[in-house]
């Protein structure tokens, strides 16, 4: 069985760490990892911990929730893995990395379905056995395409939601049913190149690194907090297909990190920036 994990985000005070693993050690759980974080600026504290035993940890965060500071967020994922849904368009890349991930067992979550506005990667889809979803955004107002997109992921309640490469813009409301529990991916040439075809335009400006950027989803598009970034070099040898290939790489890997950060609960938010235990 996965250990259970616990996360700890408040104000930081002497003892913090004592005091949680006390309560751990007095109701008999076993420390397997701890991981802690001060940030000075703000006196804030971090903690993620992962812990066995051999009962169901119920009483433990009311436990916590008594001796911490005021306004602690303390959360207990025991040892499940957390459902999440896949929302794509029609490039197959990073929905395939996270299919195969999943089949092979690499990734800590259950992807329950993926939903889409085209038809085009169904089959790709049904080929994992999972649920498979077109909502056609065609001759619709974006609300009433995004409602209908959300009543099938309420049928899923997932924790999370994963945009591989999902090539609609999503409206507040939207991103409000899901606070901070949606990651996207992009190319990391924004925002030098803007618009369609970034790596044509990064040809052209005869760039030298490639790199993409898995985020957090906000109001702000393409702006949230940063889970996971990578690059690759490429030179002039590189044409444009060569450098779409080469992009499309860098973000399924990228991707795939970020998701299996976020599900192992390794990932804090604080501010607009991420607190991340590896």
């Amino acid at each position: 069985m996965a250990p259970h994990i616990l996360r700890i985000d408040c104000p930081d005070e002497p003892g913090l760490v004592h005091k949680i693993t006390g309560v751990l050690y007095n109701a008999g759980y076993n420390v397997l990892s701890n991981q802690e974080f001060v940030d000075l600026e703000s006196q804030h504290f971090f903690m993620r911990t992962a812990f066995e035993g051999p009962t169901t940890p119920d009483r433990v965060v009311s436990y916590l929730e008594q001796i911490l500071p005021k306004n602690a967020v303390v959360k207990l994922t025991a040892g499940e893995h957390q459902p999440l849904v896949i929302m794509a368009t029609t490039e197959a890349h990073c929905l395939g990395d996270l299919l195969i991930r999943y089949y092979s067992g690499e990734l800590p979550g259950e992807i329950r379905a993926v939903v889409s506005n085209h038809e085009k990667l169904k089959s790709l889809v049904e080929q994992f056995g999972i649920p498979f979803h077109c909502i056609s955004h065609q001759n619709l107002e974006r609300t009433v395409h995004e409602d209908r997109v959300a009543d099938v992921l309420a049928g899923y309640t997932p924790e999370y939601i994963v945009l591989a490469k999902y090539m609609r813009i999503l409206s507040p409301k939207f991103v409000a049913r899901y606070p901070d529990r949606m990651i996207n991916i992009h190319h990391s040439f924004l925002p030098a190149f803007i618009g369609a075809k970034p790596y044509h335009q990064a040809h052209e400006r005869g760039v030298k690194i490639i790199g993409a950027t898995a985020h957090i989803v906000t109001d702000d598009l393409d702006t949230g907090p940063i889970i996971a970034q990578g690059v690759i070099p490429v030179n002039h040898t590189h044409t444009a297909a060569a450098m779409v290939q080469a992009g499309r790489d860098v973000e399924k890997i990228v991707l795939a990190r970020a998701v299996k950060l976020v599900l192992e609960e390794r990932v804090f938010l604080h501010g607009n920036r991420t607190i991340i235990f590896e």
